[in-house]
């Protein structure tokens, strides 16, 4: 038997920052494999710079991932960190109404990645196999903006909100913040290859419920 991996999401899921074979889906795929004693075959439909806007649109016409999302087994969704960063940048332009820009980046960001999740669970309904759904919470990229600390803390609260018996909820937050040098690539946007590897193993660690 094996069972087929769908990962869904922006530049984390893509791996961006590392050498092949070393962002967290091919690592999380391997943890998997030795987990579940069983094949792990996956397609990574991560694109750079995808905003949860992008992906509810993907989510919605795209034929490829939905039917690919159908037939997955497990399920990885990195979302919402370019939001901050293009709010970010756009705040910096308005420094009077900084406060306003993002909070609603963040409200925009929240109405979409909930109409993300419930395509996903319409996706999966009525499915006959046992699934399970994990989703990459956010670390700041901008640890020195304090607005940007809150944005991702009130995302990160919002997403977490969707764990049940099949979806599971990632926090990375912790480890990254006071890391970054040690766990971001040289952009010190992306994460590097141990950056890749505590989201792995943040996602292991949830376990794989009916799956195994």
């Amino acid at each position: 038997m094996s069972y087929q991996y769908t990962a869904i999401g922006d530049s984390l899921t893509t791996g961006f920052g590392a050498l092949p074979g070393n962002g967290f889906v091919p690592m999380y795929r391997r943890m998997a494999e030795a987990r579940l004693r069983s094949s792990v075959v996956y397609t990574n439909l991560g694109v750079n710079g995808l905003t949860t806007a992008g992906l509810e649109q993907r989510l919605r016409g795209n034929m490829g991932y939905r039917r690919s999302l159908q037939e997955a087994d497990l399920i990885t969704l990195s979302i919402g960190g370019n939001d901050l960063i293009q709010a970010a940048k756009a705040s910096v332009k308005q420094p009077g109404n900084s406060s306003r820009v993002l909070r609603t980046a963040l409200q925009e960001c929240q109405g979409n990645f909930s109409e993300i999740m419930g395509l996903l669970w319409q996706l999966k309904m009525g499915s006959r196999n046992p699934y399970i759904i994990r989703i990459v919470g956010l670390y700041n990229p901008y640890p020195r903006f304090d607005e940007a600390t809150d944005w991702v803390m009130q995302f990160n609260r919002y997403a977490s909100q969707y764990h049940s018996r099949d979806c599971g909820f990632a926090s990375i937050y912790n480890q990254f913040s006071g890391n970054e040098r040690e766990l971001l690539s040289i952009d010190h946007i992306h994460p590097n290859k141990r950056g890749y590897n505590v989201i792995a193993e943040k996602l292991n660690h949830l376990g794989y419920g009916m799956l195994s």
